[in-house]
């Protein structure tokens, strides 16, 4: 494995025809988009190659885009947006973990259960726990929750973690993701299914929305993965074997 390290992504875009970026730290910082980022984006799809938002948010793409355009990310800027979230609903709706889910996480991602079939249900009659992060990450710790996991996991319910990420900046503060309490359920023998990057699924899907949206397959060695988060998208892009950009800062 070798490792370059470069100022700007125009020294190596040449190399690829797509790009999969990832958005919470690279895009945008959770207020507002990085100008340089979105500048660099819309020069790659300017020369005709592909760009993928690929994110571990944990709602659908059409939420996210609606996100973006309220920060005011340019539309144009992109080609499609690719979310663990959506991956976790097509799961969820898929039956393979029941009907019946504990809800655990804030009210705005309440909408994960409002598919067709699905239900929030009391941990005591649930079939598995979908995990979008915690209640109120302003106010709460991840200790606040110990007791809460411990009682799940006597009731042998699965977690489902829509968003791998254990950490996010807003800005300059950094709050709890759903992946800190899939780690912490884990921890005390809990068993975790997890939605998103660094997970294979999500960089398998990403690879279809290319070839949806270029109109023709693009091979994995023309493709690069762009994140700041090493366990999750530097780990995911290098373990589906493509070529990774880690931006530091």
């Amino acid at each position: 494995m070798s490792c370059t390290i470069i100022q700007e992504l125009d020294e190596i875009s040449d190399r690829y025809d797509a790009i999969l970026c990832d958005l919470w730290g690279c895009y945008h910082d959770g207020i507002r988009p990085y100008h340089a980022a979105v500048s660099a984006c819309q020069a790659v799809k300017d020369a005709g190659k592909t760009v993928i938002l690929l994110t571990n948010a944990p709602r659908p793409a059409d939420q996210v885009q609606a996100f973006l355009d309220k920060i005011g990310a340019p539309p144009e800027s992109y080609h499609a947006i690719v979310s663990s979230g959506a991956a976790c609903q097509a799961a969820l709706t898929s039956g393979r973990w029941g009907d019946r889910f504990f809800y655990l996480g804030p009210d705005r991602d309440r909408h994960m259960l409002e598919g067709p079939g699905l239900q929030r249900y009391p941990a005591e009659e649930a079939s598995a726990i979908l995990c979008t992060g915690l209640v109120d990450e302003f106010t709460e710790g991840l200790e606040d929750y110990d007791a809460r996991l411990a009682d799940l996991k006597a009731l042998g319910l699965k977690m489902l973690c829509a968003n791998p990420d254990i950490v996010v900046d807003r800005g300059h503060e950094r709050f709890w993701c759903a992946g800190a309490l899939a780690e912490r359920y884990a921890r005390i023998g809990g068993e975790v299914v997890y939605f998103g990057k660094p997970h294979a699924p999500i960089y398998e899907r990403s690879l279809e929305v290319l070839e949806e949206v270029s109109g023709r397959a693009i091979a994995p060695e023309r493709v690069l993965a762009i994140g700041d988060g090493p366990a999750t998208d530097v780990k995911g892009g290098c373990d589906f074997g493509l070529d990774t950009l880690f931006v530091t800062g």
